[in-house]
Formats: structure tokens, C-alpha cells, sequence
């Protein structure tokens, strides 16, 4: 895992570091050989030089997007489309449960090419 990772997790809300490890072990649970690194001051997550998903905090909510996911559905109200479509996200505010099985899933599909 990558020490600047960790840090920037580590310097969060507590709630937000709490589902930043969650989702980083998801992320590492779901792609074997995984890397991750600080890209535009947020943890970005790839496999062969592509990237799979990245974290990105506000002040009220945590994102979660998911890169090559045009074949992905959007899911009201938990899984929302970005641009053409390309990326979808998970917007995860305080208190919300997270539903960590789908995220792995679509993560799953969205990067088995990788």
C-alpha cells in the first residue's frame, strides 16, 4: 500500500477515513495487483498503467468513481453517470450505509479487462 495513500486517509474526518479503508480494501480485495498513488491529490487506483477508480472526499461526502464503466447501469439514488458515461460514481455521505458487495461488483466488471 502506498504511504501517501494512507496519509491522506489518515488526515480525514474520521467517518470519511472510515469508508476511505473500507473502499481501499474493496478495491484491493476486487483487483489483484492493484497500484495506487496520489494523481491530482486524490488516491488513484490502476492496473497496467489504466485507470480502475479513484476517491475523492468533500467536506460532506465521499465519492467513489469507477473508470470504464460504460456497460454499467446507473442505479438511482447510490450509482450516478459521469460525463458520457464512461465513469460512474457513488456519492457516500455521513451516516449512509454503504453497500460495499454492489461497489466490489461493478468494480469487478469495470476493470476485468484491465
Amino acid at each position: 500500500m502506498n504511504a501517501e495513500v494512507t496519509r491522506y486517509i489518515d488526515e480525514l474526518q474520521p467517518w470519511q477515513a472510515d469508508v476511505c479503508r473500507q473502499l481501499r480494501a474493496m478495491i484491493h480485495t476486487t483487483i489483484p495487483a492493484v497500484e495506487e498513488q496520489i494523481q491530482y491529490g486524490k488516491p488513484h487506483f490502476s492496473k497496467n498503467g489504466t485507470h480502475a477508480a479513484v476517491i475523492h472526499v468533500a467536506k460532506s461526502k465521499v465519492s467513489f468513481m469507477v473508470f470504464n464503466a460504460s456497460e454499467i447501469e446507473a442505479v438511482n439514488g447510490v450509482l450516478r453517470s459521469m460525463g458520457n458515461g464512461e465513469r460512474k460514481v457513488a456519492d457516500i455521505p455521513e451516516g449512509h450505509v454503504v453497500d460495499y458487495d454492489l461497489l466490489a461488483g461493478v468494480l469487478a466488471e469495470t476493470s476485468a479487462g484491465l
